[in-house]
C-alpha cells in the first residue's frame, strides 16, 4: 500500500468512526428494550424406575395369561414396554414373550396399550410387510436371536395360520429352519463366576 492510499483509508476510517459509534449505541439500546426470550421449559424430573417385581410379573405373565397382563398393565400402563433381564443379558419385553409363545391376544392387547412393535412380534402376528422392511435394511436380522435364543422363524411358526405368509416368505428367502440360537451371555465383571 502506498502513502496516498494509506492516508485516504485513514481519513475514511476516521470519518466513519462516529457513524459506527452512533449505530452501535442505537442497536445496543434496541437490544436492551427487546422483550426477553421466554425461558425454555425445564424437563420435569423422571419418576422412579418401575418396580422390578411388577416388570418381572408382567413379562412372565405375557407368556401365558391375558387376564394377568391386563390387570398389571391397567394398573401401570408403562409396563407395556417394560423389559426384564432373565440373566446374562437375556432381555425380554411382554410383547416378545407373547411373540415366542404364539400369544396373539396378549400381543394385540399390548400393542393397543402402546407397546413398541418389534420384528419377532411382527413375524408372529403375520405382519409380512414389516418383516420384509426390516430384512431389507438388515438382511441378517433373522440371525439375531430373540429372547431365550428363539429365532425369527420360531416366532413365525408360533403365529400359526395368521403368520403362514411370513413363515413361507422367510423359508423362500433361505432363512434356516432353526428354532433356537444360543445367546452370547456376558458375565458382568463383578458377578461371581458360575459353579461347574
Amino acid at each position: 500500500m502506498n502513502r496516498r492510499t494509506f492516508l485516504l483509508s485513514s481519513v475514511q476510517l476516521a470519518a466513519a468512526a462516529p457513524v459506527v459509534a452512533l449505530m452501535s449505541s442505537h442497536f445496543a439500546a434496541q437490544a436492551d428494550t427487546a422483550a426477553p426470550s421466554p425461558p425454555r421449559p425445564s424437563t420435569p424430573p423422571k419418576p422412579p424406575a418401575l418396580a422390578p417385581g411388577k416388570v418381572h410379573a408382567t413379562v412372565d405373565q405375557a407368556h401365558r395369561s391375558l387376564d394377568q397382563v391386563m390387570k398389571l398393565v391397567e394398573e401401570t400402563p408403562l409396563l407395556a414396554n417394560a423389559s426384564w433381564d432373565w440373566g446374562g443379558g437375556d432381555f425380554e419385553t411382554p410383547l416378545q414373550a407373547a411373540a415366542h409363545t404364539g400369544g396373539h391376544a396378549i400381543a394385540e392387547y399390548l400393542l393397543g396399550k402402546g407397546a413398541r412393535l418389534d420384528l419377532y412380534a411382527a413375524a408372529m402376528l403375520g405382519q409380512l410387510d414389516f418383516v420384509k422392511a426390516v430384512l431389507a435394511l438388515n438382511p441378517k436380522a433373522h440371525e439375531i436371536p430373540g429372547p431365550h435364543g428363539f429365532t425369527l422363524l420360531h416366532c413365525a411358526k408360533q403365529g400359526g395360520v395368521q403368520a403362514k405368509p411370513v413363515l413361507d416368505w422367510l423359508l423362500d428367502q433361505g432363512v434356516p429352519n432353526v428354532a433356537f440360537r444360543p445367546l452370547a451371555y456376558v458375565w458382568p465383571a463383578d458377578a461371581p463366576a458360575p459353579k461347574s
